[in-house]
């Protein structure tokens, strides 16, 4: 049985707006579809214009919450999980702290009294999603909130500790000294690439960070961005994952790194050896949509290791998450797990 308050994230909360668009609204915002990006000018208008022409659906989001979430579902443990990140002082974000309370997560949020709650608009297309992530609220954390004795306290109780490389963008002070607190307590200390554009453009604080990781997650994109960005000149996923895993490490922990590529196996790499898992093959008329399916899988994952199962148990229960995920809306979940 997970003990209470094991498993910490921060992150950036969003609520997720999310809804089956079309092209023309895709080009209309210049969105492609499978990629992650900051909101800018260009785009402020599409989340009305999505609630107003097509049917949407709230969702309490942002890539952490979305992980921290379904390893508290998989793990049916009341605060098995916590999580930290800002919201506005809005509907939206009493919407936030109704879904995670009802998630059995413990949430402390710093509350802002100036931005509204971050949005996320989910789009749609054919089961592909394109997010556009308009942060607000959530660019506002602050490391004094986490240093808050009661905060702290969530770090000091916590034994694995994840966070969505989005953070970077955010509070890299506040990932730095959670990183520390971890290494120096041999605790385990976890990211993910996340996106293409943290890769290249937040490479001095993903640097900076990446000597703590244990475990570094991502997706096969993020995997080749990565390798471009750091002048490797390989896009073989596999030969990435180990190179990542090489890099140069604080504690004595080995890392380990684990990239997922869709409907192909997940790689995992780990004392200069590549193991690849077959993922659970869905046929294309049961997929609903794979906004959250990375974030799902990261939380299966957790859900096993902070109960000290094996690597392989981990990435199967990743696959599982995954897998339940995708053939539903958003990152939503039935009432229990049927994993065994």
């Amino acid at each position: 049985m997970a003990s209470e308050g094991v498993l910490l994230g921060m992150g950036n909360p969003l609520l997720d707006i999310s809804a089956v668009v079309d092209e023309d609204f895709l080009k209309k915002y210049d969105v492609t579809l499978n990629n992650a990006i900051l909101a800018e000018e260009k785009h402020v208008p599409m989340y009305d214009e999505m609630s107003t022409k097509y049917s949407v659906e709230y969702i309490a989001g942002g890539a952490t919450q979305n992980s921290i979430r379904v390893a508290q579902w998989m793990l049916q443990a009341p605060g098995a999980t916590s999580y930290m990140g800002c919201i506005g002082k809005d509907k939206y974000g009493e919407e936030m702290k109704k879904n995670s309370k009802l998630a059995g997560v413990t949430v402390h949020y710093d509350e802002d009294e100036t931005a509204p709650t971050g949005t996320c608009a989910v789009c749609v297309v054919g089961g592909e999603r394109s997010l556009v992530a308009n942060l607000s609220a959530a660019n506002c954390y602050k490391s004094d909130h986490l240093k808050r004795p009661e905060n702290w306290a969530l770090v000091e109780k916590a034994k694995y500790y994840y966070i969505a490389g989005f953070f970077l963008t955010v509070s890299p002070d506040s990932i730095q000294l959670v990183a520390e607190h971890a290494a120096a307590n041999n605790k385990a200390f976890m990211m993910n690439l996340s996106a293409p554009f943290i890769c290249e453009f937040f490479r001095e604080p993903q640097e900076k960070a990446l000597p703590y990781m244990d475990f570094v997650f991502g997706n096969e994109t993020e995997a080749r961005t990565f390798s471009k960005v750091h002048g490797w000149e390989t896009e073989n996923v596999e030969e990435i994952a180990l190179k990542i895993s090489a890099w140069p490490k604080v504690s004595t922990r080995k890392r380990i790194t684990v990239i997922t590529q869709g409907a192909d196996p997940v790689v995992v790499a780990e004392d200069g050896k590549v193991k690849l898992f077959p993922v659970i093959l869905l046929p294309k008329e049961k997929l609903v949509d794979t906004n959250g399916a990375g974030d799902a899988f990261v939380g299966g994952f957790l859900s096993q290791l902070v109960q000290e199962k094996s690597i392989d148990e981990c990435v199967r229960a990743g696959c599982y998450a995954a897998n339940v995920i995708i053939q539903r809306s958003g990152c939503t979940y039935p009432e229990k797990p049927d994993f065994n």
